[in-house]
């Protein structure tokens, strides 16, 4: 695997690794949020990856969602709405961000980026949270 940015690991719990991506649940318990990190070596932008594995992106993103809408439910939270991101502002190693939304959480209708501070899973719920996501991966 390329080199980790230490702030994932700062910031997230690894879930596990897809075939192009290393796959981690943000630690921000307002949102079910994974974060998808591909495993190529000074990667920073999308156009940094193969055309092939763009598509295998694509299809983790997708199972990145339903990781999501897994991590929501476990949690009792029914998720009403995908963000996808790639900003890398802060981090520039690749990433893409995959986040749940819902009409009542502390950021609608505007970017989780910026709104208030991150809160951290009760231990319970992280374990659930990370259950439910590795489930949904097929990890």
């Amino acid at each position: 695997m390329a080199h980790l940015d230490p702030a994932f690991a700062a910031t997230s719990e690894a879930l596990g690794e897809l075939a192009l991506c290393h796959a981690r649940l943000q630690g921000d318990a307002r949102f079910p949020w994974v974060v998808l990190i591909p495993k190529v070596a000074g990667a920073r932008e999308l156009e940094d990856l193969a055309p092939g594995e763009r598509d295998v992106l694509m299809e983790e993103i997708v199972r990145a969602g339903e990781a999501v809408r897994a991590v929501g439910l476990a949690l009792g939270r029914r998720i009403e709405k995908l963000n996808v991101g790639q900003l890398g502002n802060v981090t520039p190693q690749l990433h893409v961000h995959v986040v749940g939304r819902r009409s009542d959480d502390p950021a609608w209708p505007g970017p989780v980026w910026g709104a208030g501070a991150a809160e951290r899973y009760r231990p319970e719920d992280l374990a659930l949270a990370v259950q439910a996501a590795r489930r949904a991966l097929g990890l």
